[in-house]
């Protein structure tokens, strides 16, 4: 393991693996759970090394299992997984720990729905998720529900303790299918559970949940927070598996790859890199299970340290002989055929360092969400390999499709004079051959932005301005960049060239389009006003600043969608809207499913914006994808590592069906040599809403 996780604060942990349950009508037993947390044990003792006392052990190994039940000490033989002993090993590390202190809990066995018992909180027949104890079969047996276990984390995270929650288990399940079992039952249970809570009163449960949860519902095992770390084995509306790994042992497929990705030895893993590798490792396995990571993603894993990350597109498949590999993005990010990426190790997080690339790749064939790449050699203009390409390891775009290149013209012919394109002195008039020049130097070399040849039409045009800086033109000068770029500056010409990059990447998110998608009328995406009555017209829009709307999107598809909602600035910038208020690569919608989001829009300030247009942008597909790449600062904010211009963006869509080569409206007769495949492009779309905000 790396230095950064040896030299750990002080850690204390929880660990609860099931496999035995007490006789009931729901929950079978399992075989994999105490084995998982004899993992995780010995993964911690080995690398962290925390007291003995430090750990706390809970397990129910099945009484036929002589060799797991030897393992256990005497300690752990007379402390049971119930929901009594669950409860009290909480509050006992919550008292024990001291602020800054990291506090690790790990539970593998059945997740539990049942009718909820706070329906001021959820509704009338409505659900509470929870986590199983092993006793659920008795007469007052208990479920851990959530709105419990969102207080035994507050009380932790209140204190400053730095939690970190891992969930080997599901919703919902109940399937067998040969060495694989779903933790979690496939019904409800309806039964009535009256017992008072051992975890607070009644009264302070509620409070903290609606503190929590600001009065949203939360689609996941406890309400999103930046306070903690949630990685949870699947999705509301996804399985999670146990499996026999290699034919052997069983374990859970979220706790197994976890920790084969701490043992692999790398260096500067987050929960979003060691994510990443895990949710690639289990959908090769399982396609229908991915893991969610709610939380702060940007910690380094066994730290209390945040990095600052860069989301780049993950590498899910790896062929045998490293020459082709399978990238989770896809028409539905705008890639196409030809598109090149680079291939970093797994935890990278700084893509400055072009020595640190594995390899680099060129897209072959693109899918809805995902796109298979060739890894060139170096004779086809790719680099000598460097180590192995890893599931789970990040790439990052190096050069534009041919059709999202923009043109820039830099013009050079302003006169001396008064008006308001002219210059000021000759002095400056006489300079302007040098300024562009520099600029000229600049563009060498990038993929985005050339410089326009004889009568092209130009997207862009550069020239000096009266304040002897340089303006940026798309049909007028833009306002409000700061700091303004001096052409006396070394450094100004670069800059110029990074903010056309910007230019070109947020137009190209702008286009990308999906109209003649079979998902268009799947999806309800409108604003309604503050009284939650939709606008008399979604295409004339105007708002005041500060004045309060409702974001509406209804999935009305009979399967599950994953969904992303982007907000195109009037400062360039490029944000995501967290629908429920999860920070994640996408929201999952399941059939028939409504969120209404509250939001208020203001105008930016500066003289440019007394008036300013907003678009909200909503990317929806059927496979899983990462739209958290797109995103940008505003034009006149420095781009951070976490924004980099090596992000890279898009095709426009107007290329995407010439990728495919094929009309999407007409299906090839079904014959030996021609078997159906679906057309990709069917399962992705884009809606939008324009906004002008009038101040």
């Amino acid at each position: 393991m790396s230095e950064s996780i040896s030299s750990a604060p002080d850690l204390y942990a929880l660990l609860i693996g099931i496999d035995h349950y007490n006789p009931n009508p729901l929950y079978k037993s399992l075989q994999g759970c105490v084995r998982d947390i004899n993992l995780v044990d010995h993964f911690l003792k080995q690398t962290l090394q925390p007291p003995p006392k430090q750990i706390y052990k809970l397990l129910s190994p099945n009484p036929d299992n002589a060799a797991l039940l030897g393992l256990r000490s005497a300690d752990e033989a007379n402390v049971l997984p119930t929901y009594a002993n669950i409860v009290s090993a909480f509050q006992q590390i919550t008292d024990r720990a001291q602020p800054r202190d990291l506090v690790y809990i790990h539970y593998s066995g059945h997740g539990g729905r049942a009718t909820t018992i706070f329906s001021e909180l959820k509704g009338e027949g409505q659900n509470d998720e929870g986590i199983v104890p092993m006793d659920i079969g008795e007469q007052n047996g208990q479920y851990l529900r959530d709105v419990e276990l969102a207080t035994l984390l507050k009380r932790m995270t209140d204190k400053g303790v730095i939690v970190t929650l891992v969930l080997d288990s599901c919703h919902s399940g109940g399937a067998t299918r040969g060495d694989c079992d779903i933790r979690g039952s496939h019904e409800t249970d309806s039964r009535s559970r009256s017992q008072p809570s051992l975890v607070a009163s009644r009264n302070e449960l509620v409070n903290n949940w609606k503190t929590l949860t600001d009065g949203t519902h939360s689609s996941s095992w406890v309400p999103e927070s930046r306070e903690y770390v949630l990685l949870a084995a699947c999705r509301p509306t996804e399985y999670a598996y146990e499996y026999a790994v290699n034919h052997k042992d069983r374990h859970g497929a979220l706790t197994y790859w976890m920790i084969d990705t701490l043992k692999s030895g790398v260096t500067g893993l987050t929960y979003k890199s060691l994510h990443d590798r895990v949710g690639a490792k289990i959908q090769s396995k399982f396609p229908s299970q991915l893991p969610m990571l709610l939380g702060e993603g940007d910690r380094a894993v066994f730290g209390s340290d945040r990095v600052s990350l860069q989301y780049a597109v993950k590498v899910t498949q790896v062929n045998n002989t490293q020459t082709q590999i399978k990238l989770e993005a896809g028409l539905a990010q705008g890639l196409s055929r030809g598109t090149r990426f680079a291939v970093y190790p797994l935890g990278t997080n700084d893509f400055t360092d072009k020595q640190k690339q594995v390899a680099i790749v060129e897209m072959t064939e693109v899918e809805a969400s995902s796109s298979f790449a060739k890894v060139l050699t170096e004779s086809d203009g790719g680099i000598a390999i460097q180590g192995q390409i890893e599931q789970g390891a990040p790439a990052v775009i190096l050069t534009a499709p041919a059709d999202l290149v923009r043109r820039v013209r830099l013009f050079g012919e302003k006169k001396l004079g008064n008006a308001e394109n002219d210059l000021p002195t000759q002095d400056l008039v006489d300079q302007q051959a040098t300024a562009l020049g520099a600029v000229r130097q600049a563009l060498a070399g990038n993929g985005w932005v050339v410089e326009v040849q004889g009568d092209e039409e130009a997207h862009y045009q550069v020239a000096i301005g009266r304040n002897e800086a340089y303006e940026i033109c798309i049909g007028m000068p833009l306002e409000n960049l700061t700091p303004a770029l001096r052409i006396d500056s070394p450094q100004s010409a670069g800059e110029v060239v990074k903010r056309l990059i910007h230019l070109a990447k947020y137009q190209a998110v702008q286009e990308l389009d999906n109209p003649t998608s079979e998902l268009n009328s799947s999806l309800e995406f409108v604003l309604l006003d503050q009284n939650q009555q939709p606008f008399p017209s979604q295409s004339n829009i105007t708002l005041k600043p500060g004045e309060s709307v409702y974001l509406r999107v209804k999935n009305t598809f009979p399967q599950a969608l994953n969904v992303a909602v982007l907000d195109l600035e009037p400062t360039w910038e490029i944000s995501q809207i967290p629908l429920r208020g999860i920070d994640a690569p996408f929201y999952q919608f399941a059939p028939q499913e409504t969120v209404d989001t509250k939001l208020r829009f203001s105008v930016p300030e500066g003289k440019g914006y007394q008036q300013a247009k907003e678009m909200l942008k909503l990317f929806a597909t059927r496979g899983p994808a990462d739209f958290r790449w797109l995103k940008l600062p505003s034009l006149d904010q420095e781009m951070t590592k976490h924004q980099a211009a090596t992000r890279g963006l898009q095709s426009a869509f107007g290329k995407l069906l010439e990728a495919i080569g094929e009309d999407p409206h007409r299906s090839p007769s079904l014959t030996r040599a021609a078997v159906y495949e679906p057309d990709p492009n069917a399962e992705w779309i884009t809606k939008q809403i324009h906004i002008t905000i009038e101040s």
